[in-house]
């Protein structure tokens, strides 16, 4: 017989945040090996050295890690997320998601070849037209001027060229 919570619930069930947990600690586990790997000169005007906050960080995720896991191996479970729009009884909308994923993917696809303005564009309006929008044109031109305005907006506002593609003598 299984122990049960006070949910009624099987004790075994809702163990997920363990994974969490383990990204938690796989994490704290990066940061140190990175840290370690810094190579500055002691310097008398810098004391503390630019390996002392990875360092911190790191041991911060490991102890983060593990009094989440022991958090959740007594017992502890995360509360649901409360939303009035969320009915968390429901499955995924596959119907929404799998257009999603096939914006983002296309966009990857395309993004060197066609440039950030033709991937943009197709992103957005995927984007758009997944979650329900049947306004086709409006859309379109809507993600073609959201497009431009984050191309420009990183080249000009934060000096991040983004791919030009096909479009490299217009823009």
């Amino acid at each position: 017989m299984s122990q049960k919570t006070d949910a009624g619930t099987p004790a075994s069930k809702g163990r997920s945040e363990l994974g969490i947990a383990a990204l938690l600690g796989a994490a704290g586990a990066v940061v140190l090996v990175d840290a370690s790997r810094i190579a500055a000169p002691y310097s008398q005007s810098d004391p503390v050295g630019p390996r002392t906050m990875p360092l911190v960080i790191g041991v911060l995720l490991l102890v983060s890690a593990a009094a989440l896991a022991v958090n959740v191996l007594r017992g502890g479970r995360g509360q649901a997320e409360e939303g009035e729009d969320v009915d968390l009884t429901h499955p995924s909308d596959w119907k929404t998601v799998l257009p999603l994923v096939g914006a983002f993917v296309l966009n990857i696809l395309l993004i060197d070849a066609a440039g950030w303005v033709i991937s943009g564009t197709v992103l957005f309006w995927g984007s758009v037209w997944a979650l329900g929008s049947r306004h086709y044109i409006r859309d379109g031109l809507i993600s073609l001027g959201l497009a431009l305005a984050t191309f420009y907006g990183f080249y000009f506002g934060l000096g991040i060229k983004l791919p030009a593609g096909i479009l490299a003598g217009v823009l």
